[in-house]
């Protein structure tokens, strides 16, 4: 036991991740269009690969509600067929960001960007899921998703099995939510699951008319990718779903390592070996034409909280996942649909940053706006476009707030006039400026004084030149200009 002086504590943690991972693996799978067992494929590549790679070492992988949306868009775009491909790509694509040392960089994407990411998934999964949990087929757009919810409210209403299958949703999102407040012995099951067994025991009991998933056999949904899926890389439309994969689990598996930092006294993540693990997960999980994988904040927080020392315990999470996979396949038969999509909207509800929308609204405006705009976007166009939005919005803000600059003229009644330039002085500023110089009188002498200035872009440079060269009348001394001497 000296050898493993933690061998317990991550044993035990093992299975309380385990236990959190069946139905999230399970339902991420079933609301990306995928078959059920890829989303368990996943989860043990998350465990059993990415799960021995140095980096974080108490975050867990696997398929991921944030990603749902996008794995989605690219299966209706795709095919199933193209999915592994795509991973693959991804995986490659991340293990050369890890290799560059990229994976730092991460850290610098504003928080608001990230946070309206995570709002606009949420609300597209919410919206999607409470289709699914009805029994009905949801629109495929964001937009189209929440613009349709009435309707299909109106059609569950005259349908029992609609009315019956939401109602075995709802009671699965009331059970997640109320599970935190049985004892603390009954919360050695997790929420999730002890709402799907619940699910499923009262569909059995009672017969009721609810859609349970599909299962095809572990062996039988793993597919590597063809060369007619490899095709489709000479086309660039699948590029685009390939960097979207690639950027957005990275960007959710390194935010989750901060998350997961935050939580324990160990090791600090080491990102850009993180993001090789990560590669190397989604690496494997697209030559079995699984999910792609992230880091999930969900398992993550119960690991550590189950008292995870080591990686052991992710691994271990990995190994009984893939026991339960080949041993009890036909248990997957019996969960309700409806259960696994009140899975989905309690998380993504947990994805919708409230408090943190509030607090940016208080203190910075400009940065709640950009998180707003995010998640419209996200919903109304794709979540890679509505993320490239965001970041543009975030840059934009952040030029126009770091180019602060203070204009002063003195002018004495005699002698020449002084304008005095301090701060930075950018493109964006340069209409004020060039307002500022062009109202001076052109009969007086005029000294520009530009030490205090910390940046003097090109394009401000060119134009002071070139009204200094025009603005003086003939019989005034030229406008005199003086730099700082660095």
């Amino acid at each position: 036991m000296s050898k493993f002086p933690y061998l317990w504590q991550d044993f035990a943690a093992s299975i309380v991740v385990f236990l959190v991972a069946v139905p999230l693996c399970v339902g991420v799978a079933v609301a990306s269009g995928v078959p059920a067992e890829l989303g368990l494929v996943t989860g043990i590549v998350g465990g059993l690969v990415t799960g021995f790679l140095p980096g974080s070492s108490l975050q867990v992988s696997g398929p991921a509600a944030g990603l749902t949306v996008l794995v989605f868009e690219a299966v209706s775009e795709f095919g199933v067929t193209a999915l592994g491909v795509i991973v693959l790509m991804a995986g490659l694509l991340q293990l050369a960001m890890g290799f560059l040392r990229i994976g730092r960089w991460f850290r610098a994407i504003a928080v608001s960007v990230v946070e309206g990411m995570l709002c606009g998934i949420g609300l597209v999964i919410i919206a999607g899921q409470i289709y699914a949990a009805a029994g009905i087929k949801a629109p495929e757009s964001g937009i189209g998703k929440i613009a349709g919810l009435p309707g299909a409210f109106a059609d569950a209403l005259g349908s029992t099995k609609a009315l019956v299958s939401l109602a075995m949703g709802a009671a699965t999102i009331a059970v997640i939510v109320l599970w935190k407040k049985t004892p603390k012995k009954a919360q050695v099951v997790p929420g999730a699951l002890a709402a799907v067994l619940l699910a499923t025991v009262a569909a059995l009991a009672f017969s009721l008319p609810v859609d349970t998933v599909e299962v095809e056999g572990l062996l039988g949904v793993i597919q590597p990718p063809g060369a007619d899926a490899f095709g489709e890389l000479a086309g660039p439309a699948i590029w685009g779903t390939i960097i979207a994969f690639a950027l957005i689990a990275s960007a959710e598996s390194l935010f989750s390592a901060g998350a997961v930092d935050r939580l324990h006294d160990g090791p600090r993540t080491q990102y850009d070996k993180e993001m090789i693990a990560q590669g190397g997960g989604n690496t494997v999980c697209g030559l079995l034409g699984a999910l792609p994988m992230t880091a999930v904040i969900v398992r993550s927080s119960a690991n550590v909280n189950a008292g995870a020392k080591t990686k052991a315990s992710r691994v271990l999470h990995g190994v009984w996942l893939l026991l339960f996979a080949a041993a009890l396949p036909s248990a997957l038969a019996l969960i309700p649909l409806p259960a696994l999509a009140g899975i989905l909207v309690h998380a993504g509800w947990k994805l919708i940053p409230f408090r943190q929308i509030a607090g940016l609204w208080r203190a910075h405006k400009g940065e709640a706006l950009i998180l707003v705009v995010t998640a419209v976007s996200i919903v109304a166009v794709n979540m890679f476009e509505g993320v490239l939005i965001g970041l543009a919005l975030a840059v934009i803000k952040t030029a126009w707030e770091t180019s602060h600059l203070k204009t002063e003229v003195i002018d004495k009644g005699s002698g020449p006039i002084q304008v005095y330039l301090s701060g930075n002085a950018t493109f964006l500023r340069l209409p004020k400026i060039l307002d500022s110089l062009e109202a001076l009188p052109q009969d007086r002498p005029i000294e520009v004084d530009l030490s205090g200035l910390h940046h003097l872009d090109h394009a401000c440079r060119t134009a002071l030149e070139n009204w200094a060269q025009r603005h003086s009348a003939p019989d005034i001394e030229p406008v005199k200009v003086t730099t700082a001497n660095r």
